[in-house]
């Protein structure tokens, strides 16, 4: 018999605990109208390389996926299912364009679309990039889904675009005036800052994506924020 491998301690230990960051205000009314009446929820994740997980280790490593745990275990009553319709490249248009076909066809509950990252790499202007986004959210209004807009991660190359602050900034105007919550990664992302950390511990090699902790802890912070909106 062969004997057991001696594996670096490394390997096995546990992730590093995600650093402090403050509850962030959402709206939820049609999500807690649904499990207070025990009705099975879709929770549809829309959007590009951030919602897909790129440079994740692994599909179950993207936010989405960890997002479906920790409300399992925040809310072990309640059967939700949070889908994944990320995919990669992808910008307000080509989100648009399919809405219907990969998120309103899921009748979700609520829907949060990560959008902008890809219009501040590519500097869209904003005020193209609005317009796309405002007829997104018409439809989903329409479809009578609770709405969360999720913003720019705070990244070495999405600092760098001038467009980057704009496309945010923008997204907390639209949110307003559609009635839609915002979830700001960049917020997240500047209090995890304030707490110590380095944005470093927090991406991946490429300098743009999270990495496995950066997906966990957004989930985390997210599924925070759910929780106490549905309380």
């Amino acid at each position: 018999m062969l004997p057991f491998l001696l594996l670096p301690a490394a390997v096995w230990a546990a992730p590093p605990a995600c650093p402090p960051a403050p509850v962030q205000q959402l709206a939820l009314p049609h999500l807690k109208a649904a499990l207070m009446a025990g009705e099975p929820v879709v929770i549809a994740a829309l959007g590009s390389s951030s919602t897909w997980g790129a440079m994740a280790h692994d599909i179950a490593d993207s936010y989405p996926a960890e997002l479906q745990d920790d409300l399992a275990t925040a809310l072990p009553g309640a059967e939700i299912s949070v889908i994944n319709r990320g995919i990669s490249g992808e910008d307000a248009r080509r989100e648009d364009a399919r809405m219907a076909r990969d998120v309103l066809a899921l009748r979700p509950t609520v829907v949060i679309w990560q959008v902008g990252a890809n219009a501040a790499a590519r500097r869209e202007p904003v005020g193209q990039f609005s317009l796309l986004v405002r007829r997104g959210l018409r439809r989903l209004r329409h479809a009578r889904a609770d709405i969360v807009l999720m913003d720019n991660q705070r990244s070495h190359h999405l600092l760098a675009s001038p467009e980057n602050a704009r496309i945010n900034a923008a997204l907390a105007r639209l949110a307003r005036r559609h009635h839609a919550s915002l979830f700001s990664r960049d917020a997240l992302m500047r209090a995890w800052q304030a707490s110590g950390a380095r944005l470093d511990d927090f991406l991946a090699s490429d300098g743009l994506h999270m990495n496995d902790r950066g997906y966990a802890c957004t989930a985390a912070a997210l599924a925070r924020s759910i929780t106490d909106a549905v309380r």
